[in-house]
């Protein structure tokens, strides 16, 4: 687990933005069971989530048109019990961080992972969130 005077600050970067923390599996269920549209960034210390992930879900957020009805965030290696409850309901991608999921109506509709976000420019992974937001908001 990572020293909270680490990722604080990371965490901050989204809550600062309007994202609310899912730090239970309650939270995560309750937030994932509901209707309407919900994005879930879960965050992480490496470079890629700082220089990529971080930026292009603010950017996709700040500049779309169409928004999820709710921004949610977890911290992996930090929000253990969250973190492992949300990738259950990421089954079967394996567990990747940082990841973005889009759900609607609680079904996973989209769903952006590390892979695909590392080596690539924010302003990428927010053209495809926002075709996304566009899809399913």
């Amino acid at each position: 687990m990572y020293p909270a005077e680490l990722v604080m600050p990371m965490k901050a970067e989204l809550t600062d933005h309007g994202f609310e923390e899912l730090l239970t599996r309650e939270k995560v269920d309750n937030a994932l069971s509901q209707s309407g549209t919900t994005l879930v960034m879960i965050n992480s210390v490496c470079g890629c989530s700082a220089g990529s992930a971080r930026p292009g879900v603010l950017m996709a957020v700040a500049h779309s048109e169409k928004k999820p009805d709710r921004l949610t965030t977890t911290f992996a290696g930090f929000d253990t019990e969250a973190v492992q409850q949300v990738r259950q309901h990421l089954l079967p991608y394996p567990p990747s961080s940082p990841a973005i999921a889009l759900f609607k109506d609680g079904q996973l509709v989209h769903f952006i992972e590390r892979h695909m976000i590392e080596g690539r420019p924010a302003q990428m992974i927010a053209a495809n969130l926002a075709a996304a937001f566009d899809e399913f908001c």
